[in-house]
């Protein structure tokens, strides 16, 4: 990827998800300068000698890091993966009382020392979180966002193409909603290639059932229960995602991407952050972009929202 001009990029929190994100920018060559901050000072010090043993074998990028904020000072973006880690069973939203009381009291430092930084949370229930992040900061809805379901929306891809024998390129789909266990695909708007998925007919020389098609989304759905009792984190597709994000972002790409941001009457949805397709630029996420549903999908749009709503109306947000 070709830089289109230097650019600084922080992630904060250097543990699975903040490291693996720090480390799939250095070898993408997201951004010009890399640095990856923590409160705790052997970790991160740790992290960034490990990480920048190995450039010699990398682009241009560059990596540093520590404890101390100021390191973060004008940064293009910054990428927030600090929380508390979600334990085996634990549902992303019952992590949101502990990672807004971090978030609240990290941010404005944050944003002082880069005033004109696009934030990207990663952190969980980030939905939830990136809705918190808007009233912390008062910044614009495009410029405080999270990574929402382009994760998810990877996830899907590779299972409907490692199914139906196809690149994951050529597969339009999108998980949209909650990140998190109210997500649901797209199913109306899918295609492969220009094929529609509903028409698309497998090896069998049918079309997908709506069984398979369930089964596909209980398997995206639950991906990430799957991966943290078996290892205790996701981490490196989820750091892949942030840095496709970032570079989005920085190379000003007009992309569209899933990611959550906080709505303005989409589909009936105000005041909330949820993943829609998004026009993704140097502005941040510029433009949440109408999309069709069909009455089930309708439903499964406000049964997320209010799912989110619960867990900031927990908060007293």
């Amino acid at each position: 990827m070709l830089e289109i001009r230097h650019s600084k990029v922080t992630v904060v929190g250097a543990g699975a998800v903040g490291s693996s994100t720090a480390y799939a920018m250095l070898i993408r060559s997201s951004a010009r300068e890399i640095v990856l901050y923590d409160i705790d000072s052997a970790k991160v010090t740790a992290e960034v000698l490990d990480l920048a043993h190995g450039t010699s074998f990398t682009g241009a990028s560059s990596i540093d890091g520590g404890s101390d904020i100021d390191l973060t000072s004008n940064s293009d973006v910054i990428v927030i993966t600090a929380g508390a880690k979600q334990k085996p069973g634990q549902t992303r939203l019952e992590l949101a009382g502990i990672n807004f009381k971090i978030l609240e009291a990290m941010l404005p430092k944050l944003l002082s020392l880069s005033p004109n930084a696009v934030f990207v949370l990663v952190t969980n229930p980030c939905d939830v979180l990136a809705t918190a992040a808007l009233q912390i900061t008062g910044l614009p809805a495009s410029r405080v966002f999270s990574s929402g379901t382009v994760l998810d929306t990877s996830r899907l891809r590779w299972l409907l193409g490692d199914r139906l024998k196809v690149s994951t390129t050529s597969i339009h789909a999108l998980i949209i909603g909650e990140h998190g266990d109210s997500e649901f695909p797209l199913w109306s708007q899918a295609s492969i290639g220009p094929v529609p998925l509903s028409e698309w007919k497998t090896s069998e020389g049918r079309p997908l059932s709506l069984d398979e098609l369930n089964a596909i989304h209980n398997t995206v759905k639950t991906a990430a229960y799957r991966v943290i009792e078996g290892k205790g984190a996701t981490n490196y597709a989820i750091g892949l995602s942030a840095a496709r994000i970032v570079e989005a972002v920085l190379t000003d790409e007009e992309a569209i991407l899933p990611v959550s941001s906080v709505l303005s009457n989409y589909h009936g949805v105000s005041g909330l952050a949820m993943s829609v397709p998004t026009l993704v630029n140097a502005q941040g996420a510029a433009k949440a972009i109408e999309v069709s549903m069909d009455a089930s999908e309708q439903a499964a749009f406000e049964k997320s929202a209010a799912a989110i709503r619960a867990s900031l109306d927990s908060l007293g947000l």
